[in-house]
Parts: C-alpha cells; structure tokens; sequence
C-alpha cells in the first residue's frame, strides 16, 4: 500500500512585496521580452511564447495547467517543494466535467491504465439502506467515464506526461517559494532548497501562479492574517488496500451523514482478477471546535483501536468493512478542513489556483475536479487575453464566485447532504425512502449539486471536445 501524502509546509512568509530585496534579484525583463532569467545551471533556458508563467507546485491543479498552457503555446516551468513526484496518497473521484478536460489533453487512455471506471454510486444511511442511487460516468450516459483512482498515481500520470512533453527540466523538484516581487515587466521569485534552505534561485516570467495546496505560501503572503484552515471537527481515516471486488468491482458506496461516514470504492484492478485496490474512509465528527490538530496530525499513521469502534457503527450489506481495514498495511488520519472564500486571488500578476485558492470539504468529488476546471480556464485566458492583468482578471471573474459556491454546498454536504435529510427524518432505518423523501426531493438534492458544481450530464455532453 502506497503511504498517504503529508501535507506540504508553506514557505515562511515573507513581508509583503519587498520580501526579494533588489540587490538579490536580476534586473526586470522588458514587457514583452522573450527571456526568463534563470539563475543556476540548471533550467530549461530561453523561454517562448505569448506568456511566461511561473506555477508553484507540482500537484494536480499545478501539473493539468502545464499541460494546458503547452497545448496553447504557452511556456511554463513547475516549482515543486517535494524532492520527488512519488504515487502517494489515497484515492478521490474524478466526475466527468473535469475528465472532458483531461480528454482534451489526450489523456483518456493513460487514465484507463491507472484508475478505474466508475459505473455506479450508492447513498446509503449508516446501516446500508438505499437513499439515492444512480449511474455514473459512461453508464449515466457522459462522453467521458467518472474515474475512481489514486491521486499520487493521477499526479504521477500527470508529471510523466508534463516531462513527456514539455520536456526534462520543466518541473524542478526540492525548491520552496521564499518570495516574490511584481513589477511593470513580470514576476520575480526567489526559491531555495526546501531541506535547508540553501542553494538559492531567481526566476523571471510574466505570471506567477500558486498552486501550492490549502498551506499555500503565495496565498499567505497576501493574506498573513487567515490563520489555520478551518475544521469542522471531522476527523478522517484514509486508507488502500487489496480486497474482494464487491457488486461489478466498479461501483462506489457512501454510507451516513456528515457526522459519521464510510466511502468505499475500488481504485485500480487487484493483485488478482476476484480482488480490487480497494479505497476506504472513515468520517467522524469528534470535536466542537473550529480549530484543526497541528500539523503532526495531519497525516498521522491511524490505529486500529481508534478507528474501529467508529467502523462498527456502519452496516453495508454483504460487505465487511471491519475486515478491510484490519488488511490494510497502513492507514492515516486527516482534519476535515477547507478556508474561507477569498475575496479575490489575483494581485497583478499572481494568482491562485486549486487548494491554495479554493480549499474545500473532501464531499461531492469535487476538489481535484475545480482545480482541473481552474486549469482550463486559466490557459484560455492567457491565450486569448492581450495583457496577462487582463486574462487573470477575467479567470477570477468567471472561477472565484463557482468555487466559492461549492465550498459553501460541501460545508452543508453536498449531494451527500440527501442521507443527512433521510438520516435526521429516520434515524433507526426505515420501511420505504419514499415515505421519508420523496424521489423529487432527493433528486433536487443530488442533480441540484451537480448543476451548481458543473457536472450535470447536459453541461458536459454539450461541450466540444
């Protein structure tokens, strides 16, 4: 089993624009110049294009807009505080709206060898009865499949293809952003060995792009005073491992409310052809405040004893949950967390996108989604724009008001709220749903959703590919 991915630390914040002092930073490239200014050995050298852009961080949102803006024409370079781009993490769902987007890149066939297809989703209360179910992906009738898959192998698929195509020196790994100044001409930013702190390198481009994760350091340079991502008391157990394919070995489960949760779905095929790469997570409310655990809690290896009491509270017929994660090697435990809405993310020349932007509640398969969606709108924009203030104007514009809208839906559930509604009616089980909710209600619940979050089967079928 792969290790779940620790949350990266932000580089320490910086005062304001003037946290790259002028003698340690090359001189402003003239607007318009065709050159980014590397300083070191190592870099890919002259830069070409209608643009320039400079993305801290090397994760889905970061690594998609590569891809992106290269299919545009546009030059760009990844700035990455790992040392290496390793399959690490557990699985996440990735809905249609998002992979139209991935097709567009020619990447259908490098996420059949890593994920799975999903066919089917089951709402269920917490004692395995039907609420809503529904296909998914191809088998609700999208152009593109919904994918369950392991996000470090996404992110691995993902780097493979950026290095494939744009080249060996296009993500730079082990380099933490420790400032960064704007001017008339473009960006300078200043990073340093993420170990130590040592090694020191200038960059030039005409746009910046933070795509560093909900502990962005570009986010944080312009907001000092957000404090600590909010938690709604949730702790997460996370894990993978290889077990019995259950119903077609393709189909996803989420069991209870938002206070007590079980999601289960397979991730890629298993050691043999009866078994799966099966992921599971346990939700639990577990404290009133609004304050997360520190950092050393964030993806802190999981016990059994604590996680399966709260397992024992969940019944799926004809699955044991119990006996997964007993045979999972290692599992982790996470804070369900996300920020507040920014009232804006774009400061010139620098933007944000993905977490550092958006960080929301892991409901409603949304989060690497709108990264995804982020990503697109981004590289249009700075195709199609005459001035970079203008394309990054216009990508807030359209992307700020959506995402702040589904980080609002996920606080109250999501499309998962319609088990909240059927649990909170009929809390011991019940005789017929229809009698607790009707078919119309749970549908404005869960199609609702989709619509707001931009996966509803007509927004996507009808874009062109």
């Amino acid at each position: 089993m792969a290790k779940s991915s620790k949350k990266s630390k932000p580089a320490k914040e910086q005062a304001g624009s003037k946290s790259l002092t002028q003698s340690g930073a090359p001189k402003a490239a003239k607007s318009g110049s065709a050159v980014m200014v590397i300083d070191g050995k190592s870099g890919p050298g002259a830069f070409a294009g209608p643009a320039r852009v400079i993305i801290i961080g090397a994760g889905v949102g970061g690594l998609t807009l590569a891809l992106m803006l290269h299919q545009r024409g546009i030059s760009c370079q990844i700035y990455e505080q790992a040392s290496a781009i390793s399959p690490i993490g557990a699985g996440i769902n990735v809905l249609p709206h998002a992979i139209r987007e991935l097709a567009d890149l020619g990447l259908i066939g490098t996420l059949d060898k890593v994920g799975v297809r999903t066919t089917e989703l089951f709402y269920m209360n917490r004692i395995g009865q039907i609420v809503w179910r529904e296909p998914r992906g191809i088998a609700a009738g999208f152009e593109v499949p919904q994918y369950s898959i392991h996000r470090g192998r996404l992110q691995k698929a993902l780097y493979d293809t950026v290095i494939e195509r744009l080249g060996p020196g296009a993500v730079v790994t082990g380099r933490k952003l420790a400032g960064f100044i704007q001017d008339e001409g473009g960006v300078t930013a200043h990073l340093v060995d993420s170990v130590d702190g040592s090694g020191s390198m200038t960059v030039r481009g005409e746009v910046l792009v933070g795509a560093d994760g909900i502990h962005s350091a570009v986010r944080a340079h312009y907001y000092p005073k957000q404090g600590l991502p909010s938690w709604n008391g949730i702790q997460m157990w996370r894990g993978v491992a290889d077990f019995p394919a259950f119903l077609d070995g393709q189909s996803m489960i989420i069991a209870g409310g938002m206070a007590a949760k079980f999601v289960l779905y397979p991730i890629a095929p298993g050691e043999t052809p009866e078994t799966r790469l099966t992921n599971w997570v346990v939700n639990v409310r577990v404290s009133d405040t609004p304050h997360p655990p520190g950092k050393e809690s964030w993806s802190r290896r999981g016990r059994l004893d604590e996680v399966l009491p709260y397992a024992r509270r969940f019944e799926v017929p004809g699955f044991d949950l119990v006996s997964l994660i007993k045979s999972t090697d290692a599992f982790y435990e996470y804070p369900m967390c996300d920020r507040d809405p920014l009232p804006r993310w774009t400061h010139g020349r620098i933007t944000l996108l993905g977490d550092a932007a958006h960080p929301m509640y892991p409901v409603g398969s949304n989060g690497a989604g709108q990264a995804i969606l982020d990503a697109r709108m981004l590289a249009d924009r700075l195709k199609k724009a005459e001035h970079p203030y203008q394309a990054l104007l216009e990508y807030e514009e359209d992307r700020l008001p959506k995402t702040a809208e589904v980080v609002a839906l996920n606080r109250k559930g999501g499309p998962e709220r319609v088990i909240d509604e059927v649990e909170k009616r009929e809390p011991a089980g019940f005789t017929d749903v229809e009698r607790v909710l009707s078919y119309d209600e749970r549908r404005a619940i869960v199609r609702g959703y989709a619509g707001k979050a931009g996966y509803a089967l007509q927004q996507v079928n009808k874009k062109a590919v």
